[in-house]
C-alpha cells in the first residue's frame, strides 16, 4: 500500500487512495464528482462517493474487496457512453473507472483472436489489426469511444449485427473481479463451447451487476473481399418497411440495413455530416452487403429490383469507398445529431419482429401524437431493433414526464407486437419497470437469485435491471382503473 497524504475527513478515501499506484488514483471533491452523476441517459443524476482509477486487474481487486469487507456500494464505469443509466451511481457508490485499463494485450491472428483490457476502444481495435486484413465486427455508432468492456456489460450490437451478431457472439473469454474481490477466469484459452453452463453467456450483458471484468479475448474476423452500399429514397415508411423484409425473404442476408425517417433525416442533415438527403422523403433505407465479390452483384441487382417493387423514389450504389464512408458516417452520428433538432431527447431500444414494422411505426406515430412530441427513428431494420427517438425540452414544464411516458409507450407497443424492451442498449435503471412487460414475477425473481449467487450482498451496481417483484397485479389493477 502507499500512504497518499489526501485532507479529507473520510477514512475510506485515504484507504482507496493506497490501494492504488497510478497519479492522481482518486476523485472525491464534489467538483470532480459532478462528471460522474450520469452515463449517456442523462434524465436521472446522483453523486458518486468516489471515483477511483486503477491500473490493473489486481488493483480493481483489492478495491473491490475493500469496498466489500467495509460495506461500501461500488460499480464499474468504462467510457460512460451506455445509454440505460448503467452506470449511474444511484446509491452514492465508489466508481471503478476503468479507462486506465486500456491495453491491448496480444493478437493471435493464427487462431484469430486478441485480448485486450476493458478500457480499450471499440474503433481502436479494428485500427490495430487493419492492416493485417481483420476487423473487430461489433460496431455500435459510438464505437469511436466506447469500451470493450461497456460492450460486454451491455451486450452492445451496431448496423452489422444483423448478420454478424452482437457482442456476445464474439466473446471467447473473460477475466473478471467477482463482488467479494476473487479473480475468475472463463474460457481462459479462448476455446468455444467448453462444457459446462454458459457463464460466458451469463457474464455478457449482465450489466455490470455480477462482475466487474478486467481482460477480454474476442474474435476477430477478416475482411470481406467485396463489400458494396445501397442508399434508397422512399416516399411512404411503409414502403421501406415492407421492402426491408421482401429483401430477407428473398434470401439475401445483408451485413447492415438501416433505416431512418423524415425527423431523423432532419436532425442527421441539420449536424456534422450532412450528405444531402432530401428533406421531404419519409424514409432511407442503407443496405450494406459482403463476401466474396463474385456473389456481390447478383445481391445488389436483386436489392435494386426489390426497392423499385416498393415504390422507391431514387435507388443509387455507392460509387466509390469515400461515398459509402460519408454515408456511414451520417447514419452513425445519428443520435448525436437530434441536438441540432431538439433540446433534449431520449432514445429507446426496443425489437420487433420485422414482419411487423409496419404496424409498430404506425403506433409510435399515433404515441407521439397522443403525447404532443415528435419522435424520431432511427433503428437497425434487418433484425427489428427499433431506437425511438423521443424529443423533448427539459426547460418546459412537464416535458421530461411526457417524454418518458411516450418513450414506455413505445416499448409496450414492441412487446405487444412479439418483441422486447431493448436490443443493445440494456435495462439499466430507464427500463427496469417495463421489464413486466416481457416478464412475469416468477421470472424475474429467477434472475435476480441468479444474481444474489454472484452478488449476495448486492453491493455492486444495486437497483439496476430488475423491478421489485410482487406488483403486477397492484400494476395490473391500476391500469384497469384507468
Amino acid at each position: 500500500m502507499k500512504t497518499r497524504n489526501i485532507k479529507v475527513a473520510d477514512p475510506h478515501i485515504q484507504n482507496l487512495a493506497s490501494l492504488l499506484s497510478g497519479p492522481n488514483p482518486i476523485l472525491y471533491k464534489k467538483v470532480d464528482l459532478a462528471a460522474y452523476d450520469c452515463d449517456g441517459f442523462t434524465i436521472q443524476r446522483f453523486l458518486p462517493k468516489a471515483v477511483v482509477f486503477p491500473e490493473n486487474t489486481e488493483e480493481v481487486a483489492a478495491v473491490v474487496k475493500y469496498c466489500a469487507e467495509n460495506n461500501l456500494p461500488f460499480l464499474a464505469r468504462g467510457a460512460g457512453t451506455g445509454l440505460s443509466g448503467g452506470a449511474i451511481p444511484l446509491n452514492g457508490e465508489v466508481i471503478i473507472s476503468l479507462t486506465r485499463m486500456k491495453r491491448l494485450l496480444s493478437v493471435d491472428l493464427e487462431n484469430r483472436r486478441a485480448v485486450v483490457e476493458p478500457g480499450f476502444i471499440n474503433l481502436q481495435l479494428t485500427r490495430s489489426v487493419a492492416n493485417k486484413d481483420y476487423y473487430y465486427a461489433p460496431d455500435p455508432s459510438s464505437q469511436y469511444c466506447c469500451t470493450i468492456g461497456g460492450n460486454v456489460a451491455e451486450n452492445a450490437g451496431g448496423a452489422h449485427c444483423l448478420k454478424y451478431g452482437v457482442t456476445t457472439n464474439h466473446i471467447l473469454g473473460l477475466e473478471v473481479v467477482l463482488p467479494n474481490g476473487e479473480i475468475m477466469e472463463i474460457g481462459k484459452n479462448g476455446i468455444p463451447d467448453e462444457p459446462g453452463y454458459d457463464l460466458l453467456g451469463l457474464l455478457t450483458g449482465s450489466e455490470g451487476t455480477l462482475g466487474i471484468v478486467t481482460k477480454i479475448t474476442i474474435r476477430l474476423l477478416k475482411n470481406p473481399e467485396s463489400k458494396q452500399t445501397v442508399l434508397a429514397y422512399f416516399d411512404r415508411i411503409e414502403d421501406g418497411s415492407q421492402a426491408v423484409s421482401d429483401i430477407i425473404s428473398a434470401g439475401i442476408v445483408p451485413a447492415a440495413l438501416e433505416m431512418m425517417d423524415k425527423i431523423a433525416i432532419e436532425g442527421v442533415e441539420s449536424a456534422a455530416f450532412p450528405v444531402g438527403h432530401p428533406r421531404d422523403i419519409a424514409a432511407v433505407l442503407l443496405i450494406e452487403v459482403d463476401g466474396i465479390a463474385a456473389g456481390i452483384e447478383e445481391q445488389i441487382e436483386q436489392i435494386l429490383e426489390v426497392c423499385r417493387n416498393r415504390n422507391v423514389r431514387e435507388v443509387r450504389v455507392a460509387k466509390n469507398e469515400q461515398e459509402r464512408e460519408r454515408w456511414w458516417a451520417n447514419r452513425k452520428t445519428g443520435f448525436g445529431a437530434m441536438g441540432a433538432i431538439s433540446n433534449d431527447y431520449l432514445v429507446q431500444d426496443g425489437v420487433i419482429p420485422r414482419s411487423k414494422l409496419p404496424q409498430v411505426l404506425k403506433k409510435i406515430h399515433h404515441i407521439s401524437k397522443e403525447h404532443g412530441l415528435r419522435i424520431a427513428n432511427i433503428f437497425h431494420a434487418g433484425d427489428g431493433n427499433l431506437h425511438p427517438l423521443v424529443l423533448f425540452d427539459s426547460r418546459i414544464p412537464g416535458e421530461t414526464e411526457k417524454a418518458i411516458e411516450a418513450g414506455s409507450a413505445c416499448l409496450k407497443a414492441c412487446a405487444d407486437a412479439g418483441g422486447t424492451i431493448t436490443g443493445e442498449h440494456g435495462v439499466g435503471i430507464e427500463k427496469k419497470e417495463e421489464m413486466r412487460f416481457v416478464f412475469t414475477d416468477d421470472e424475474i425473481t429467477a434472475q435476480i437469485n441468479i444474481r444474489r449467487v454472484f452478488n449476495p450482498d448486492n453491493l455492486l451496481n444495486a437497483g439496476k435491471m430488475f423491478p421489485t417483484p410482487g406488483r403486477c397485479a397492484e400494476i395490473k389493477q391500476e391500469l384497469q382503473k384507468k
